[in-house]
């Protein structure tokens, strides 16, 4: 199982490490590794702050609808409003990748829609999971790979020439 998080409102790192413990907290996930924070330019919304952007994996007993009411539930505690698509947010939580299972229902799409067209799930992906298959044949680091423009990305903080190691596990 895989998460996508995302902040780009008020403290960005700290909502995303907050949202690494609440989940930890709540025991929706038992979390086994975690990428380097990834800034980049929102997508669909032009002229909003910039997103910090993680994955994480691990194990849960919780089925796929009962874990996304619990991640939006921790969005919800941490201030998310659900206004417009794409509008900005303190937290974004999303199931990319529950085990093989392919779900298709207006609540839960997984593996997640987009997630082969966004820089800022496949980098941190292929961070963690460089060998996971993604789709057709193909792993997480050929997707990356494959994306046409890395420029979307840069790791954060900018000035340490890479990720954040204390986000790792």
């Amino acid at each position: 199982m895989f998460l996508g998080l995302g902040s780009n409102l008020g403290d960005r790192a700290a909502n995303i490490l907050g949202a690494l413990d609440a989940i930890r907290s709540a025991k929706l996930v038992r979390i086994d590794r975690v990428s380097s924070l990834y800034e980049s330019a929102p997508v669909g919304w032009d002229g909003g702050p910039w997103y910090l952007n993680a994955v994480c994996t691990g194990c849960t007993d919780l089925g796929p609808f009962a874990l996304l009411d619990g991640l939006q539930s921790l969005e919800f505690s941490a201030g998310r409003l659900r206004t417009e698509r794409n509008a900005p947010r303190i937290l974004d939580l999303d199931v990319l990748l529950y085990g093989r299972q392919e779900i298709q229902s207006p609540d839960l799409l997984v593996p997640h829609p987009r997630m082969l067209q966004r820089a800022f799930v496949l980098c941190p992906l292929a961070e963690i999971a460089a060998e996971l298959p993604v789709a057709c044949g193909m792993t997480a680091l050929d997707a990356w790979n494959g994306m046409t423009s890395h420029e979307a990305i840069r790791a954060w903080p900018a000035d340490n020439g890479g990720g954040n190691a204390a986000l790792h596990l």
